[in-house]
C-alpha cells in the first residue's frame, strides 16, 4: 500500500509520529513544512516539502494545490492522510482525482470543535477521526479512536 502523509511540522507531524508503528509498514511519501523540526524528524524518508506558511494564506494554498495534483498524479497514493493543517487541504481535495482514500485525524487539542482545517474536510473525507468523544458527537460520520498522543 502507498500511503502519502500531507501534515504540518510541529504538533500535526508528532501526532503523525504517534502512528509510526502504522504507516512504517508501506510505501511513504511525505509532505510537509520546510522547517528543522520537520527535516530532523523526516530524515532517511521521502520528502516533498510544500509552500510555508499555509495558515490563512492563500497565495501558498493555491501553490500547494498545483503542488497537490503534480505529487498526487506522480505518486499515486491508495490513501492520503492527514493530522492537519491547512497543508491538509489541497492533498485530501484532490486525492480521489487519483482514486486515492482520504484519512484526517484531528488533533488531539480539538476535544469540543473542529479545526478549520477540519470543518473544511470533514464532508469529504473518507474517514474522519477523533480523539475525544464530545467531538465525535458532534460530527456524526466520525470515528473516536481514542487520545493517540
Amino acid at each position: 500500500m502507498k500511503i502519502l502523509i500531507a501534515c504540518s511540522s510541529g504538533g500535526h507531524l508528532a501526532h503523525a509520529f504517534a502512528l509510526q508503528s502504522w504507516w512504517s509498514q508501506h510505501e511513504r511519501l511525505w509532505v510537509t513544512s520546510p522547517t528543522d523540526d520537520a527535516r530532523a524528524k523526516l530524515v532517511g524518508e521521502r520528502v516533498i516539502e510544500a509552500h510555508h506558511p499555509t495558515t490563512r494564506n492563500v497565495p501558498n494554498l493555491l501553490r500547494n494545490t498545483v503542488l497537490a495534483r503534480r505529487v498526487l498524479k506522480e505518486y499515486r497514493p491508495d490513501i492520503v492522510f492527514s493530522t492537519g493543517a491547512a497543508i491538509a487541504v489541497p492533498f485530501l481535495l484532490q486525492a480521489r482525482s487519483v482514486g486515492a482514500r482520504t484519512v484526517y485525524l484531528e488533533a488531539v487539542d480539538r476535544i469540543e470543535k473542529a479545526s478549520l482545517t477540519g470543518r473544511m474536510v470533514y464532508p469529504f473525507a473518507d474517514e474522519f477521526l477523533v480523539q475525544w468523544q464530545p467531538l465525535a458527537e458532534s460530527l456524526p460520520e466520525s470515528r473516536n479512536v481514542g487520545v493517540i498522543l
